[in-house]
């Protein structure tokens, strides 16, 4: 549904709803890695060092899609969040967004790690069994892109109600960007390893493209969760922070070809909870 088209379903999610989606969101996330930061004796000690697979950072990167399952429920009922579920069944795009997303990512990824430092793996394959990169994926699947249902699910399109695409995707990705910090000062995490700058400015450049996908898959929320999952993908090298300056040369391209839907509303995806009967 485009933003020229009346929202009469009185089990909308209102535009309102942005502010407790944002404080839950980083409530959640930010309390338990605050309680790590400024505690770490006492939660080291009750439950265990901090890691990128500990429970309590799951339930952390969690937090998006709780909020906006916490919202959607209280908002439009039962029958609203399984109709705002069916948005992981929306599939069909361009199949140059296809590409994109199964061999541009990679290409670039490999790309920045030979800009790096011309070495794209420190081994010749970076796990030692067909188990150890199952597990690595499944994990990888089943923890950043879930925050898709919270992101993308939710606030992109209540913020397209407001703004162009572009501006939509850049706002959320200050603010996407911005939530991540906290992980950037704890050992442990993935980010611990990462300088904040650079992925601040990938994490922007990165909303923007997935903002593009976004509409142009009629705001599935299947396909960003894909392109998160490339994102942390562990087959690709480690290629920061290149990776991040990569993204940015990839979101103007992107904004370049789809600048006739980029800058006005006219095609903007504003529905959380998609009408009609479940």
């Amino acid at each position: 549904m485009g933003v020229s088209e009346l929202i009469s379903d009185k089990k909308q999610i209102p535009f309102k709803s942005l502010i407790p989606f944002l404080l839950i969101t980083f409530g959640l996330a930010w309390g338990i890695l605050a309680l790590f930061i400024f505690l770490p004796d006492q939660m080291n000690s009750i439950f265990g060092k901090l890691t990128g697979q500990h429970p309590l950072f799951f339930l952390a990167v969690y937090a998006p899609a709780i909020a906006s399952f916490i919202i959607i429920t209280y908002t439009a009922g039962t029958e609203g969040l399984l109709r705002y579920l069916t948005r992981l069944l929306l599939w069909r795009t361009s199949l140059a967004w296809y590409a994109f997303l199964f061999l541009g990512i990679p290409l670039l990824y490999f790309g920045s790690a030979v800009l790096k430092g011309g070495i794209i793996f420190a081994e010749p394959f970076p796990f030692n069994s067909f188990q150890a990169l199952l597990v690595a994926i499944i994990f990888t699947a089943i923890k950043g892109p879930i925050e898709e249902f919270g992101w993308r699910g939710l606030a992109l399109p209540l913020l397209q109600r407001k703004f162009a695409p572009i501006w939509a995707g850049l706002i959320l990705g200050v603010i996407w960007g911005f939530w991540h910090l906290p992980a950037f000062l704890l050992s442990g995490t993935p980010q611990s390893a990462w300088s904040f700058i650079p992925f601040f400015v990938g994490s922007v450049s990165v909303s923007v493209i997935v903002t593009a996908l976004f509409n142009k898959s009629h705001g599935s929320i299947l396909l960003p969760a894909m392109f998160h999952f490339q994102l942390n993908n562990p087959l690709w090298p480690d290629a920061q922070p290149y990776d991040m300056y990569a993204f940015v040369v990839a979101a103007i391209l992107v904004v370049w070809f789809n600048r006739n839907s980029m800058f006005n509303r006219d095609n903007a995806m504003i529905e959380v909870v998609p009408k009609g009967q479940i």
